[in-house]
């Protein structure tokens, strides 16, 4: 297949596996505070509320605001339901940022340092732009540009989302590649005529429950990302 201009990334669940980063953070955060939890039903709570809140500014219920904001908003929302009360705000802050400390997938680094040598390559994430920035660092990511919500102001699948990331390269949506691990993401750039990469995390939401393999018609597909890298002969 012919490499595309250029390719953009879903980062949480994609490029980091976000539901064991957050327990390992919860845990170190409020274990030491004298709390024993599930971290694991700690971590998918918080997710679970990460659609829900992204919903409210999707339908214009609520103005557009960066998603370190909305996950400080989803944490207090979730502390009661795990009995952690009074914490300091330097531990709330703390612990919300725990979204910047996420870790990668072994694949991911040296997956994208391939496919940099293709073509310009940036996060499409949902992430705002300090929180891409933090997780690059942390886990080599060597990308071109930071896109994605806060350039769009909002939030994917809005089709914004998508179109501002192929403006913002001044390149058509035919000349651009969505890579993701779910579905959903891929069928939304489709319809904006994106092409599409799925890598398969079969193990994103715990053992055999992520995608293994795409839920549709894309244009590549990887077991991970090095093996998407050599399905596009780089």
């Amino acid at each position: 297949m012919q490499p595309p201009k250029a390719m953009f990334f879903d980062v949480f669940g994609t490029l980091v596996d976000w539901r064991n980063s957050i327990a390992r953070e919860a845990e170190a955060v409020l274990k030491p505070l004298g709390y024993s939890l599930d971290w694991l039903a700690f971590a998918d709570a918080w997710r679970g509320e990460y659609q829900p809140a992204m919903e409210e500014i999707r339908t214009g219920r609520l103005r557009f605001c960066k998603l370190d904001v909305l996950h400080r908003r989803n944490l207090e929302l979730i502390l009661p339901r795990f009995k952690v009360s009074d914490l300091s705000e330097d531990t709330l802050r703390h612990l919300n940022l725990a979204w910047h400390r996420l870790d990668a997938w072994p694949d991911s680094a040296p997956g994208l340092k391939r496919l940099k040598v293709g073509c310009p390559i940036a996060p499409c994430s949902n992430g705002n732009i300090t929180l891409m920035v933090a997780l690059a660092r942390r886990n080599e990511f060597p990308w071109d540009a930071i896109l994605g919500s806060e350039i769009a102001g909002d939030f994917k699948p809005k089709p914004r989302v998508y179109l501002a990331a192929c403006e913002a390269l001044d390149l058509a949506p035919s000349d651009c590649m969505m890579v993701a691990a779910h579905s959903s993401d891929l069928a939304a750039a489709a319809r904006n005529g994106l092409r599409t990469g799925h890598v398969a995390r079969p193990n994103e939401y715990g053992p055999g429950t992520g995608e293994a393999r795409p839920g549709m018609t894309v244009d590549v597909a990887g077991s991970d990302l090095v093996d998407l890298a050599a399905k596009l002969g780089l």
